[in-house]
């Protein structure tokens, strides 16, 4: 699946209804639900931010900034979710006794 994409000179990402939508559209839900598929999803895939393929100046910026942090998590995936079960196991090791 096909988070962010770039298509006819426009960064595109991923609605939450399937349809792709230009990224100066993206607001604060879509970011933390793009968060949440490259956390859950083996197959999310990005394409790499082309400042050539991009004509608006505007979308080069948001897409730029966008791709990089969920790749740089998407890298760090697995190192992530460790560290997140770690502190909730503390939390239920505590609570179960």
């Amino acid at each position: 699946m096909k988070l962010l994409k770039i298509a006819d000179n426009v960064g595109q990402f991923l609605g939450a209804n399937g349809d792709y939508v230009a990224i100066d559209k993206i607001t604060k839900e879509d970011l933390l639900r793009l968060v949440g598929q490259i956390l859950e999803e083996e197959s999310a895939d990005l394409d790499e931010f082309d400042g050539d393929s991009i004509k608006n100046q505007a979308h080069q910026v948001i897409y730029r900034s966008v791709s990089q942090k969920l790749a740089e998590l998407r890298k760090r995936r697995t190192e992530f979710i460790d560290e997140s079960a770690r502190l909730f196991l503390d939390e239920y090791e505590r609570y179960r006794e």
